[in-house]
């Protein structure tokens, strides 16, 4: 219910992409807003990520803006965020939202699978990994990695996963054909980001 009400908001009739091509540094800041949920709060996995930064930097691309201050505010959000998680993870609250369910086994046991296969490095590799992004930060605080050793991979990985991703959509939102055509390509990035927690949402309607 909450997962289909916020993206319902999201892509509703006033939603985040219109308000981007309409004030994009409004836009910007709920972008930021939403990024910092993501990555802070271990119980929202199901937020947009890739495929919003994608977006934000096309259209800002398509308005001929520049892309520094809005990356910087995204990429700090990012950093912020799971900062926040780590925080969390490593305070009695951590305990208390596995134990209350409030952070899905599954969704720990996938994320521990990463760090398993990739250690620390899991913080940044994880940016680009639906769940694990959110979850890593808070793992890694609850298993207690070095804080210095995190916040290294912690900025790394949100430079290299907003810049990265903005500047990716900054640069073809530039080209005129990309212009021209970018109501269906922001449908089609719409769609690419319901899928994910359509699937999850119809996964969960099927146990229960």
């Amino acid at each position: 219910m909450l997962t289909m009400g916020f993206l319902s908001w999201l892509f509703g009739d006033e939603n985040l992409m219109s308000l981007l091509a309409q004030n994009w540094a409004l836009g910007v800041w709920i972008v930021a807003a939403i990024v910092f949920c993501e990555t802070g709060l271990v119980v929202l996995p199901f937020l947009p990520g890739d495929g919003l930064l994608f977006a934000t930097g096309a259209l800002l691309g398509a308005q001929g803006v520049s892309p520094w201050w809005p990356m910087g505010l995204i990429t700090l959000a990012a950093i912020l965020g799971d900062l926040l998680n780590y925080s969390i993870g490593r305070s009695a609250l951590g305990q208390t939202l596995i134990r209350r369910g409030w952070v899905k086994p599954q969704h720990l046991a996938k994320t521990q699978a990463f760090f398993d296969r990739y250690g620390a490095p899991t913080i940044t590799i994880g940016r680009f990994v639906p769940v694990v992004r959110t979850v890593a930060p808070f793992l890694a605080g609850l298993t207690g990695m070095c804080p210095r050793r995190f916040a290294c991979y912690n900025v790394l990985g949100a430079v290299i996963w907003c810049g990265g991703l903005v500047s990716m959509g900054y640069w073809l939102g530039a080209i005129p054909w990309v212009q021209n055509n970018m109501l269906w390509l922001v449908l089609g990035m719409v769609a690419l980001l319901l899928l994910p927690p359509l699937w999850q949402w119809r996964r969960s309607r099927r146990k229960g």
